[in-house]
């Protein structure tokens, strides 16, 4: 099967200027050279620390964020050389769910006023069709028709979320990307948005790349989790071989933290040293080596690459050449 989203060497890097000229002193790798698929209707999760660069990295496949290198291929075309109409048409198969359902909302649009927008921006049906379609799309994210007259500040933090993900839904896209679309909302709102997320993948055939740092709903949504650590992606695996056998030295940190459902269950517990190192200044070789028990000359020094130890299971780590 063709994937229907291929990133290659993807990077994402912010200039840091200082002085009355603002001269560039250094830039912020926000997002240092990824490689990751998504096949059609697969759900891939994205997860990792507080700026690691998960966010960073949907808006930069989406070209919300111009990528500074890489490639993204989707349904075979490379978006980060379209131009700026083609990239407008091609946005109709791609949409995104953002983290903040108010901010993400024009406050002075009704929600009538915000779905139609992207169906006339793309000149999709007549009037009449239009309007059909989002008293119809609506009703499929557990909202009423008269809520379309109302404004997104009448409305709490899970219905502004499905008003989000209507309109993610209503140009019928091939492709969405969540960006931690349940970390602003309760826990008990969170389980009804991811039900609805998996409830809709399955109605509508969509695919999802679903980016979190909680491991407990990625486990719940996803089929595959990419962890990524400090703009790189350092493990892949359907997500039984990761919660079941983490390979890299930071998966089994990130999951060791996770709270277990049975308290009597033991595990042990593994803290990492030190704080993220900063995007703007990387460690050398592997940038985890400094967190990490294991590391040795070669991590200080050698950058590790993705590598498949068996099971379709991506490690980016020395201590695994081996296997």
């Amino acid at each position: 099967m063709e994937p229907l989203l291929e990133v290659k060497g993807l990077q994402k890097y912010f200039p840091i200027r200082s002085g009355a000229l603002k001269k560039t002193d250094g830039y912020v790798r926000a997002v240092d050279g990824i490689d990751l698929t998504v096949y059609p209707g697969e759900t891939v999760g994205i997860v990792g620390e507080s700026g690691c660069g998960k966010s960073t990295t949907g808006r930069t496949i989406l070209r919300l964020l111009e990528p500074t290198a890489g490639e993204v291929w989707f349904d075979g075309k490379d978006l980060a050389r379209l131009s700026k109409e083609e990239m407008r048409r091609t946005r109709k198969d791609i949409q995104m769910v953002f983290q903040d359902p108010f901010a993400s909302l024009n406050p002075r649009q009704t929600i009538k006023q915000i779905l139609l927008e992207s169906l006339e921006v793309h000149g999709i049906g007549t009037k009449a069709e239009r309007l059909k379609t989002i008293e119809d799309i609506i009703e499929v994210v557990g909202l009423q028709k008269e809520h379309l007259n109302r404004h997104p500040h009448d409305f709490s933090g899970g219905q502004r979320q499905r008003i989000g993900i209507a309109r993610a839904l209503v140009l019928k896209p091939k492709l969405i990307i969540a960006d931690e679309p349940v970390s602003a909302l309760d826990v008990s709102i969170q389980s009804q948005i991811l039900n609805l997320l998996k409830d809709l993948k399955k109605d509508f055939n969509l695919t999802l790349l679903f980016i979190s740092h909680d491991l407990s709903v990625v486990k719940h949504i996803c089929d595959r989790v990419a962890v990524m650590y400090l703009g790189r992606v350092v493990e892949i695996a359907d997500k039984q071989t990761l919660f079941k056998n983490p390979s890299h030295p930071y998966t089994q940190a990130l999951l060791s933290a996770v709270p277990q459902v049975n308290p009597n269950a033991k595990r042990e517990r593994i803290i990492l040293k030190g704080d993220l190192p900063s995007p703007a200044n990387p460690p050398s070789g592997c940038t985890f080596h400094p967190r990490c028990i294991y590391a040795t000359e070669e991590c200080k020094t050698a950058v590790p690459h993705l590598r498949d130890i068996g099971d379709g299971q991506l490690v980016s780590c020395h201590l695994l050449k081996g296997r």
